[in-house]
């Protein structure tokens, strides 16, 4: 069974910093691309940034460019957001996710395996 979980949310002031942790388990996640996406309450799920299988490539989203850094380690079989220079609108849920596709764009449509999310609340 394909399993992601999602740690190191919390709550954190306005400018601060916060990494997310991503570990899976269950499949080989070094040929998948993995991605995160938030959600925030009243608003629809939306991409933050992805990474490729190698981890030579990635993309975030223009809200979060020059903020936010995704890595990996496969061998470790974790991915990480590391989130910096924090504002209130970051506030959401935060999930990771699988995609056997490339990491062209963030689209949730591409990925198949989902982890059940970590809370990050800024506040102001």
């Amino acid at each position: 069974q394909l399993q992601l979980v999602e740690s190191g949310g919390g709550l954190v002031q306005y400018g601060g910093s916060l990494r997310l942790s991503c570990a899976a388990s269950g499949f080989t996640s070094d040929y998948y691309v993995i991605g995160w996406f938030r959600q925030a309450p009243g608003k629809e799920r939306e991409g933050v940034s992805c990474i490729s299988s190698s981890g030579g490539i990635t993309n975030y989203a223009d809200s979060v460019k020059g903020r936010f850094t995704i890595s990996r380690d496969n061998a470790k079989k974790m991915v990480y957001l590391q989130m910096n220079s924090l504002k209130p609108e970051d506030t959401a849920v935060y999930y990771c996710a699988a995609s056997p596709y490339s990491c062209a764009n963030i689209d949730q449509r591409r990925y198949n395996y989902w982890g059940q999310g970590t809370q990050v609340t800024v506040s102001s």
